[in-house]
């Protein structure tokens, strides 16, 4: 029987969301005979947190579905307790559960407590997010996710999977599965778009490298942010494939512990797209998936349109713009090392993806500063609040650029203590 780890980290009020992610649990157990910890680790204020607890007392029991609901205070314990028992200095523990909001940092959070219950996977759910229906049933992931994880990928092949993947690499287990969202836009900037479409146009080409020629970048910004477009589900489709990074998104996403267990997320604050790494890992090592269309409905919640709430998400877009000078090379630097970026076990080296993060860092700043010359002309065009928070960075520029690079040496120290934080965990 399967552990697995579906999991939910949140930072604001989604009690129907654990209603469906239980019963999406509960799918797990009655279709693939699964052993489910549904593990919730919850950031939000103490009264979302109580209305949460409310919610999980009234959930139906389950057989095979174990609740695991982790507050703040709860989590800090816990990793303060493995850090101590793996031997690792306590500087670490802000990079595990940092002040600021980091998608990274929480799901790595959740890849160490599902070592710590005994997992074989982690399936992540977002709280921003809802599952479709189809003929009155939600529509859930976990129904790809579940049959080929951990597997060889020949097994998959031989049981009829659709695929298109190179038969040199059919001996390599199946280690993700994952679909993408219908909806809004999985980055809020959908206003820009309607504001000014030159602008957002200028704005979204600022995550592409800065050699690409304009006709490439023109087709990265027309598929940005888009997921699976608006098309409702109507019957499953699944592939068995190398899996492209933007076909898939991490609110929607499952992975073997072979990979979360060898190496973490970006644990960056306050920037978007740090929870993307193992996406383009896997792809660059030559690691199958399962590529479905089971895609989670994205919508986006109140608070980012509050003042405050506009101005934080936007420095995160800008975090993550920035990042990219860094993540571009590295991704290029995994592409060209393919299945070498495995171990005879085919299990990724984290020490070559420290290697590529640590040659990033010594990168000139000077395309970061021309993205932030350009995202300042652009915000001004933009007027009004967009200008206002065009003045809030260029006060921060040089705090900003200096984040970019410092984040991703955080990584790298991180991936190095990680073994050791996995062997405390699952002992």
């Amino acid at each position: 029987m399967n552990r697995i780890c579906l999991c939910l980290p949140t930072n604001r009020a989604c009690p129907a969301t654990i209603t469906a992610l239980h019963a999406e649990a509960d799918h797990a157990v009655r279709h693939f005979g699964a052993d489910v910890q549904l593990l919730i680790l919850d950031s939000a204020d103490e009264p979302t947190r109580a209305d949460h607890r409310r919610t999980i007392a009234a959930l139906p029991e389950r057989p095979g579905v174990t609740v695991h609901h982790l507050d703040e205070a709860e989590q800090r314990a816990r990793l303060g307790a493995l850090i101590d028992k793996a031997g690792l200095p306590s500087r670490l523990l802000p990079l595990m559960l940092p002040p600021a909001v980091s998608y990274g940092a929480c799901t790595n959070r959740a890849f160490l407590f599902a070592a710590a219950l005994g997992c074989d996977s982690v399936h992540r759910r977002d709280s921003d997010s809802a599952y479709q229906v189809h003929a009155g049933q939600p529509v859930f992931p976990v129904h790809h996710e579940l049959p080929w994880l951990g597997r060889p990928a020949a097994e998959a092949t031989a049981a009829g999977v659709r695929t298109d993947l190179d038969p040199a690499h059919a001996h390599h287990p199946v280690s993700m599965a994952g679909a993408s969202f219908i909806g809004e836009l999985s980055v809020d900037i959908g206003e820009i778009r309607r504001l000014d479409p030159a602008v957002y146009h200028d704005v979204v080409s600022l995550w592409a490298p800065g050699d690409w020629p304009p006709e490439r970048t023109r087709e990265l910004v027309a598929e940005s942010f888009t997921g699976a477009g608006t098309a409702p589900f109507t019957g499953d489709r699944s592939t068995l494939t190398l899996v492209d990074p933007m076909r898939v998104d991490m609110c929607n996403i499952a992975f073997d512990r072979a990979v979360y267990e060898r190496v973490p997320l970006p644990p960056a604050t306050d920037t978007i797209g740090s929870d993307y790494f193992l996406i383009h890992l896997v792809h660059d090592a030559t690691l199958p998936g399962i590529l479905h269309n089971r895609h989670i409905e994205n919508f986006h919640t109140p608070e980012r349109r509050t003042p405050a709430g506009f101005l934080a998400y936007q420095r995160r877009f800008v975090k993550f713009l920035l990042s990219m000078r860094y993540f571009h090379h590295v991704y290029d630097r995994m592409a060209g090392a393919g299945a070498a970026l495995l171990d005879e076990r085919r299990h990724v080296r984290p020490e070559t993806v420290t290697a590529f993060l640590r040659e990033s860092t010594t990168l000139d700043r000077t395309e970061n500063v021309w993205r932030l010359d350009r995202l300042d002309t652009a915000y001004r065009k933009l007027g009004g609040t967009y200008a206002q928070f065009a003045d809030l960075v260029a006060e921060e520029r040089e705090a900003l650029l200096d984040e970019a690079r410092s984040d991703i040496e955080d990584y790298a120290r991180l991936i190095e203590s990680w073994p050791a934080l996995i062997k405390a965990a699952r002992t």
